[in-house]
């Protein structure tokens, strides 16, 4: 092989390995500048309720479409029927890891462009298409006490509005404890503790802290898992949740991680 040859194959190796490196930052997940205006990336193992007790520290799965043209329609038997409904799998007893992907069922309202427009006080109902879409898992701290999920969409380019949210976090307890668990949410939501279902939040409502409040429950010694399903149709979307004692006052010892 003479020197040419030599230069010429070093050359072409050289470009190779650029279009690789260019190809593999094109794939990276671009993310809307407002997320430091929201987020964070964690960067400890373990975190701890903010000064209010409320609870920062979330995997939050990339929306789900769900077109609702009205909030109106959120009672607890709907609520249940579609939080019942297996969008995507192991969907009840998953604990994400940061960028896990999953393949989820979303709705799609399909429009066709020569007919008229279809808004939320017209009798015919949209049409909707079931389509399979590739969602991901973000491990994320909230900067404020309550998790703007409106937002969380934007960051990611996704679609905020006609969406299911899921949330996940896991709680740590030195030792068993009494508590309540304080939820408010836009619009409408449900929660698990250990995968039991400890409230439910329906009807069109706006995001007030500790808006529902649950009965009396067991954080037990150890971890437990917390899941919550956020619906919305039109409007912002967002929630807060923390932990009570039998006084009322915000439950501060325990730590939250994401595993």
């Amino acid at each position: 092989m003479n020197r040419l040859t030599k230069n010429l194959l070093l050359t072409l190796g050289m470009c190779a390995l650029v279009s690789l490196q260019a190809s593999a930052a094109g794939k990276k997940e671009k993310v809307n500048p407002i997320f430091d205006n929201y987020f964070k990336t964690p960067t400890e193992a373990v975190a701890t309720p903010d000064a209010d007790g409320f609870i920062r520290r979330w995997n939050l799965l990339e929306p789900i479409g769900k077109p609702n043209r009205s909030n109106t329609v959120f009672t607890d038997s709907y609520i249940r029927e579609q939080f019942a409904k297996p969008y995507f799998e192991n969907q009840m007893t998953i604990i994400p890891e940061d960028g896990q992907k999953v393949k989820a069922m979303v709705e799609v309202q399909i429009v066709d462009p020569k007919a008229a427009p279809v808004n939320r006080f017209s009798m015919e109902p949209p049409k909707i298409e079931q389509q399979k879409a590739t969602l991901v898992w973000h491990a994320l701290d909230s900067k404020l006490f309550n998790v703007k999920l409106f937002r969380f969409a934007d960051c990611y380019y996704k679609e905020h509005y006609n969406a299911i949210f899921w949330a996940v976090t896991v709680i740590n307890c030195e030792e068993d404890m009494e508590v309540r668990l304080a939820v408010g949410s836009n619009s409408a939501s449900q929660w698990w503790l250990n995968g039991e279902e400890v409230l439910i939040l329906s009807n069109d409502r706006r995001m007030v802290m500790d808006d529902c409040v649950s009965k009396r429950i067991t954080l037990k010694k150890g971890k437990n898992v917390l899941r919550g399903a956020v619906i919305n149709g039109p409007g912002m979307s967002d929630f807060c949740a923390r932990f009570l004692d039998e006084a009322g006052n915000p439950v501060r010892n325990i730590s939250v991680s994401f595993k």
